[in-house]
């Protein structure tokens, strides 16, 4: 594959392939050639994908982030006082393996180096017992240096250096926890921050108020540029930008918290605490997800909970339970499991590849899905107080936050198993449908967790210098609700066409969809184009031949797809753009199907790649991060996506559209050919 660099950042960019050749249609023989391939490659994919089936029912792969995970579960064990060598050093393995040849650490695999990430890694080998002056440590520290030190960093690593008396907690943005008392009429309560967001806002408004400071074990003097000077003052922006406005207001909360009475900053830290509490889910984590977590013990141990507390105890017990030990003995922290996530996926790449939908498998997984759906109302309520439970959540354990993407994608997967109770499923279907309606923005679209969660206060905040920390409608969510909502018959109801048209009218102007939990406009378009049609439009629509034509412009000279992360950055030059993976391959194939673009020249390249590169065991590789927790800032490594979306794919090819099979088997009809459109099915 040839390739191209560009200049501003020195990635190497895959020369995009000329799409002239791509409309054409395949001729028999090669369509043949492809068919076997994709027989071959979906049945190995199968038996891989079923014998990593937990005996439960679940499926689950690990979730890959950055080193960050692993370098502050090392400093809260250092903050506890509960660190011990084995653990640090399995910690400290897993760290120098991700380090860079430039001494620095990536948030994505073959990303650029990350000052905070960099810090924090570097940090936690000198807990490690690596000395400053060793090769792999001057080299991180020199580059460090180079980027403007610990002062550049962003506030979660200087909070974190703060604990130990390595940052002034005077010269980091105040957080008061009287925001609890805030009600959710006003700006900046805490339901104006997305649920992750609002999880670890809370806990630290008690650390932030507290500001404890534990002896530190060494000085950091060696990340400073210049550490006689290591908090240099920063300069305000103009008072008329918001920026500014939120600086000052950030001054006049440090001045506040010396006359702040007593006993109000008390009571709220009380009332945190019982906020905290009753969100502890029944695992001891909270939400799921470990940053959360990590902060709720740190909040609730400086208000006097003893690491014997049933709350603590549970606690630090579900940390445990987020490290992955590898052969090398490397220990990996997850940032969160996805059990929920994956296992819906699974049973939709397997029925979708000819898995009878009877498989005991598959009925296995239904019943563990059934089990898991959430029937009591959590934090969405405050907005949605009138509307019954019903969904599922991304975890093992997580009450509070069901997630509406996971609601959709679990509905259509237990409609493709034929299930031994279905009027269970029926009302568990019935639940999610309305309950997922009842989620949607006035807008006419869908957030992950939360409706209308669209303030632009909170990001203005100095505090919120890392991330997304709200939670808007985005087009791949409010596609998965569209697909299901179709699938369900609901394809002609106001509030699913109104989904529709916001989708319509989010289309890029190259004819590609942002991916806002996925690697990025392959993903959007890939969860688009499969939803759009679902629900009826023509494949002959603008829309849809606009995305046709997209994806067969940025299609790779290999034959697959790819997209880099900078395309979250630099969208022009990035946008559909990157090494070959097994996922992204597999979304553009999922949209050019649904398209009905099944003979064409794009389609039949693309299946070819991805028969060519599957490994004998039926697997795929994929170092590159293709899922999204936070765009750019927050990458994430789903290891069941290289097996999952291929096999959909391949199935897809293979079969047809799934919704037009199940379509056709409600009426008593045969299956269509494979790769007929939906559109033309239903006569569109």
């Amino acid at each position: 594959m040839t390739a191209t660099t560009d200049g501003s950042t020195g990635a190497t960019l895959p020369s995009r392939a000329t799409a002239a050749s791509d409309t054409t249609l395949i001729t028999p023989e090669a369509a043949a050639g492809a068919g076997e391939a994709a027989a071959r490659a979906a049945r190995r994919a199968t038996e891989f994908l079923l014998s990593r089936q937990d005996v439960q029912g679940w499926w689950k792969g690990d979730l890959e982030t950055n080193v960050t995970m692993d370098a502050e579960d090392l400093l809260l064990r250092q903050f506890l006082g509960i660190r011990e060598e084995a653990t640090t050093q399995a910690a400290a393995v897993f760290i120098r393996g991700e380090q860079r040849e430039d001494g620095t650490w990536a948030t994505f695999f073959g990303g650029p180096g990350e000052l905070s990430t960099s810090i924090e890694a570097y940090v936690a080998l000198r807990l490690a017992g690596d000395e400053p002056d060793a090769p792999h440590m001057a080299k991180a520290s020199a580059w460090i240096r180079e980027h403007g030190g610990i002062a550049a960093s962003r506030v979660f690593t200087r909070i974190w250096l703060a604990l130990f008396g390595w940052w002034k907690w005077e010269d980091l943005p105040e957080l008061p926890p009287e925001l609890i008392y805030f009600p959710s009429w006003m700006p900046l309560n805490i339901y104006d921050f997305g649920c992750w967001a609002r999880q670890t806002i809370v806990p630290l408004t008690v650390v932030s108020a507290k500001r404890p400071v534990r002896p530190a074990p060494f000085p950091l003097d060696e990340l400073h540029t210049d550490p006689d000077t290591p908090n240099p003052p920063k300069p305000l922006a103009p008072v008329a930008s918001w920026d500014g406005a939120f600086q000052r207001l950030d001054k006049m909360l440090h001045q506040l918290r010396k006359v702040a009475p007593r006993g109000l900053r008390k009571a709220a830290m009380n009332s945190a605490a019982r906020w905290i509490i009753e969100r502890q889910e029944n695992d001891g984590c909270w939400g799921g997800i470990q940053p959360p977590a990590v902060y709720s013990v740190i909040a609730l141990h400086l208000l006097g909970y003893d690491l014997q507390h049933p709350v603590m105890r549970e606690g630090l017990a579900s940390l445990d339970r987020f490290a992955v030990w590898r052969e090398d003995g490397a220990r990996m922290i997850e940032a969160c499991q996805s059990p929920v996530w994956d296992t819906c996926l699974a049973v939709i790449a397997l029925a979708d590849a000819g898995l009878p939908t009877d498989h005991p498998q598959l009925v296995k997984a239904a019943d563990w899905m059934l089990g898991e759906e959430i029937v009591r109302p959590g934090d969405w309520a405050v907005k949605r107080p009138q509307l019954p439970p019903g969904g599922w959540a991304f975890e093992f354990h997580n009450d509070n936050y069901p997630d509406i993407d996971d609601t959709a994608e679990v509905a259509l997967a237990l409609r493709r198993v034929r299930h031994h109770d279905p009027e269970r499923v029926d009302r568990a279907i019935g639940r999610a449908v309305r309950w997922n309606l009842g989620m949607q923005s006035k807008n006419g679209a869908w957030g992950a967790f939360d409706v209308d969660n669209t303030s632009s206060f909170p990001n203005r905040l100095p505090f919120c210098d890392f991330g997304e920390v709200i939670d808007p409608p985005s087009a791949d969510v409010t596609a998965h609700v569209v697909e299901m909502l179709a699938a369900e018959g609901l394809a002609h109801d106001p509030r699913t066409r109104r989904g529709i048209a916001w989708l319509l009218a989010e289309q890029e102007p190259n004819g590609a969809w942002f991916g806002r939990w996925g690697v990025n406009y392959l993903y959007g378009t890939g969860s688009v184009v499969p939803a759009l049609t679902a629900a009826g439009l023509p494949v002959a629509h603008p829309a849809i031949r606009k995305a046709v034509a997209w994806l067969e412009s940025v299609q790779n000279d290999d034959g697959g797809w790819g997209e880099d992360l900078r395309s979250y950055q630099q969208a022009e030059e990035w946008s559909g753009r990157g090494v070959s993976t097994a996922s992204q391959t597999a979304w553009a194939l999922m949209a050019l199907l649904a398209a009905g673009e099944r003979d064409s020249t794009a389609v039949e390249r693309g299946i070819q790649w991805l028969a060519g590169t599957q490994r004998e065991d039926g697997t795929w590789d994929e170092p590159y991060f293709t899922g999204t927790g936070f765009p750019w800032d927050f990458s994430i490594n789903y290891h069941l996506y290289r097996q999952v979306f291929p096999l959909t794919a391949l199935g897809r090819y293979l079969h047809g559209d799934p919704f037009e099979r199940q379509l056709l088997a409600r009426a008593g009809q045969p299956p269509a050919r494979a790769g007929r459109p939906l559109s033309e099915a239903r006569g569109s």
